[in-house]
């Protein structure tokens, strides 16, 4: 009784069980991950939108693929953020839309100023207007933007190099030395505009990029007056020097007035500071020489914007 019996041996002949022997339940090994929880009535939970399997077979419907999706409407401020930005105000977007070389993509109006602004170019232009309410500008411009119902989504103008902008016009040239008010530098090129400056030379990390704070100002300007950027302004200077220029920097301690030393004969630049430093030492030390605005002791200085106004008128009238 106590003895251990063998297992019977198989019958000859007999074959062996088809099919895979039944397994007990396995433990899931610790790299493997864990079964979905399963819904209600031994479902497996519902796909989101990203994990849905793709349709087998013909007639099976499946979700659409992102591609098919008609894009939604673009809204006011949308697409201003690789480099674009709103011009507002309807000098500066017809002055813009008149640019060849300006690149728009988008423009708003409401009825009113699509009228105006019709009136105002006398010629169709090739971007289709949006018509939108006055109070929806709110959503995409500042409190303070002056936009009289028009904007204008557009990219920076292309770079213009120096020698470029000297050999399409005889103007005289203006250097602007790290003013970096926006508004400042926008009423500059109202007034270099207004003379027939043939560029406006800014140094190019100490002034303000293109906004439509600094495009307002210039009423248009902006899309008038070629804009250099330079990262050398002392170079720039020495460049105008031998192409033939004599260059002049604004300085209130000089001892000759502008009308004094400006020449007849020859293209005249004009090199004007910073409204808190004035002109930085290199720049005065590279320029021809240094000239003053005449004016009284009441007064310790003129604004950036109006000494550069004063000057040009001072360059370019005759006698």
């Amino acid at each position: 009784m106590g003895a251990m019996q063998r297992p019977p041996k198989r019958p000859p002949g007999r074959a062996r069980p088809q099919g895979p022997a039944p397994q007990s339940p396995r433990r899931p090994r610790f790299d493997e991950p864990a079964e979905p929880p399963r819904g209600r009535r031994g479902a497996p939970p519902p796909f989101r939108d990203s994990e849905a399997p793709a349709p087998r077979g013909r007639g099976v419907a499946g979700p659409r693929p992102p591609e098919a999706e008609a894009p939604a409407p673009p809204r006011p401020g949308a697409g201003a953020g690789s480099g674009a930005f709103w011009l507002y105000g309807e000098h500066a977007v017809a002055a813009a839309i008149r640019n060849p070389r300006r690149k728009t993509r988008r423009l708003l109006v409401t009825e009113d100023a699509e009228k105006s602004l019709r009136a105002a170019l006398n010629r169709p232009w090739r971007l289709p207007p949006e018509r939108i309410e006055r109070q929806r500008f709110g959503t995409f411009l500042t409190e303070d933007a002056v936009h009289q119902g028009v904007a204008l989504l557009v990219e920076p103008l292309e770079p213009v190099a120096l020698e470029d902008a000297i050999a399409a016009s005889d103007g005289p040239v203006l250097l602007l030395d790290q003013v970096t008010d926006p508004r400042n530098v926008g009423a500059i090129l109202r007034s270099a505009a207004a003379f027939g400056v043939a560029c406006v030379v800014l140094q190019d990390r100490h002034a303000p990029p293109e906004t439509g704070a600094l495009a307002r100002a210039a009423s248009g300007a902006l899309d008038i007056v070629p804009v250099v950027r330079e990262v050398n302004l002392s170079r720039a200077i020495a460049s105008l020097q031998k192409a033939g220029f004599w260059v002049m920097g604004l300085a209130g301690d000089a001892t000759r007035t502008l009308a004094e030393a400006c020449p007849k004969d020859r293209r005249v630049a004009l090199v004007l500071g910073a409204e808190d430093t004035g002109l930085r030492r290199l720049q005065r030390e590279t320029c021809d020489e240094l000239v003053r605005l005449p004016i009284t002791q009441a007064m310790e200085s003129l604004n950036v914007a109006a000494a550069a106004a004063v000057a040009l008128y001072e360059v370019v009238r005759e006698g």
